[in-house]
């Protein structure tokens, strides 16, 4: 079984997830940043691979992605530092990148390596839903991939529920309309939309991301689906902190108080 679903399966609340930028802030810390989430209690780790232009992407994780490629990042590598990461990480991993990237190294190929380094999902947000069913849906599955898709405020009760149908693992429900970013809470119209998507008894768990970073925005999360995901903030204390375990400490500080 996939171990995203088996992560659901047991855990169906306070799930925590967590993205940050292969090869930041330095090109080796890939890694170290995963076992240190999985030490700290994180349940699942989005995996970014840097892209010239992510345009889902706010300011901090643009940033981020550009010191990345700077530092010699590449897919070839991410895949490198990842071969024996199995060793020694038990939790789900995703990788979440752009189409022309994994295009430029080959569908069946990425997929393929991905596999061989255990990695559980892929997310890539530029790919439009209509082409992942005809021609990348069935070489995900093949690899025991789950491919995750978003779903936004402005996605229709009748596109959410044919993702949900077609696709595994959970759905990446974006809080907003913008791009990433922190924020200190949510408001009404997103509560709104929250509620909305809960209360369609879709077959997919939900994880809530965009603007997580506090305790008020995970708690809201939590409230209104299987977990949340948060990358801007970690990434911002990546780059602030002197260590990575001193990020990650200030990260769940920063959730819990």
């Amino acid at each position: 079984m996939n171990r995203i679903d088996k992560l659901f399966e047991k855990e169906t609340n306070g799930v925590l997830s967590i993205y940050f930028t292969a090869g930041f802030p330095n090109l080796n810390d890939t890694v170290s940043v995963i076992k240190s989430l999985e030490k700290n209690g994180v349940k699942l780790i989005e995996i970014g691979i840097p892209f010239s232009d992510p345009m889902a992407d706010g300011p901090v994780i643009q940033s981020s992605g550009s010191k990345a490629l700077l530092n010699g990042m590449s897919l070839k590598l991410l895949f490198n530092q990842l071969s024996m990461v199995r060793k020694s990480v038990q939790i789900p991993l995703v990788l979440m990148g752009y189409l022309n990237p994994i295009m430029q190294f080959g569908f069946d190929e990425f997929c393929a390596e991905a596999k061989r380094c255990g990695v559980d999902g892929v997310i890539i947000p530029d790919l439009p839903f209509e082409e992942y069913l005809e021609s990348y849906k069935s070489i995900a599955e093949a690899h025991n991939l789950h491919m995750i898709m978003l779903i936004t405020p402005e996605t229709s009760d009748d596109r959410i529920r044919l993702i949900d149908k077609h696709t595994g693992g959970f759905i990446y429900m974006v809080s907003t309309a913008s791009v990433t970013g922190v924020r200190s809470s949510f408001g009404e119209d997103n509560l709104s939309y929250f509620k909305r998507v809960n209360a369609m008894n879709l077959k997919n768990p939900r994880m809530i991301g965009f603007g997580i970073s506090n305790k008020a925005t995970f708690d809201a999360a939590c409230d209104n689906a299987s977990g949340a995901i948060i990358g801007s903030k970690f990434v911002s204390l990546l780059e602030n902190e002197k260590t990575i375990d001193g990020a990650v400490a200030k990260l769940i500080e920063a959730i819990k108080q």
